[in-house]
């Protein structure tokens, strides 16, 4: 029986929009598409998931790759949106007495970003690799997520929108759905016997 969803952030409650990213790229005269290929190049990415790299280090290093530290903390500043559909099914779950969580690949900075969004209220509890020290798709962040909440694998969902995160948790022996929409979660957790809307 499913006891928990668990559910990633970025991709899933909260989505940043391609559009301004564009936008500080024409500003500063960046070529489409080089603020998000430098930001995830090399190991930095990595670094910063697993708490080796701060997150206003991995901007400071972003921007100096650039070679225009304006672009990169406007890029880092930019505000996300929550996805309506997903908090109104999360508080769905939980008024059926359904534990849902959130695992994210995160930075230091995702305390202070969730307090801002205000999903502490929506979530309980908020698992951020940055403080575990693994990130998705690595099996020992799920088997932390497994042992905090003293449950067995099988008794958690997890959704996310990338396919090797998802393919992680099942291979740590957990349900897992491929996130593309809040409609397509419902249905997904209706085959799992979750009496959703």
């Amino acid at each position: 029986m499913i006891t928990t969803v668990l559910f990633d952030l970025d991709g899933v409650i909260r989505h940043f929009d391609p559009e301004v990213t564009a936008e500080i790229e024409r500003r500063h005269g960046i070529e489409s598409g080089t603020l998000m290929e430098t930001a995830f190049a090399g190991t930095a990415a990595e670094e910063l998931t697993i708490g080796r790299l701060r997150r206003d280090e991995w901007i400071a290093g972003i921007g100096a790759s650039l070679g225009c530290p304006a672009a990169a903390e406007e890029w880092g500043a930019q505000r996300a949106h929550l996805d309506e559909d997903v908090l109104a099914l999360a508080a769905e779950l939980r008024g059926r007495g359904i534990r849902a969580a959130i695992l994210t690949n995160g930075t230091d900075g995702i305390p202070a970003e969730i307090d801002a969004l205000g999903l502490a209220d929506s979530f309980d509890p908020i698992f951020n690799s940055a403080e575990i020290g693994h990130a998705k798709p690595d099996a020992r962040v799920f088997a932390h997520v497994v042992h905090a909440l003293g449950c067995t694998p099988e008794e958690i969902l997890f959704t996310d929108d990338t396919a090797t995160n998802v393919a992680g948790a099942i291979a740590a022996g957990m349900r897992a759905h491929h996130f593309t929409d809040a409609a397509g979660l419902r249905r997904a957790l209706r085959t799992h016997a979750i009496a959703v809307a």
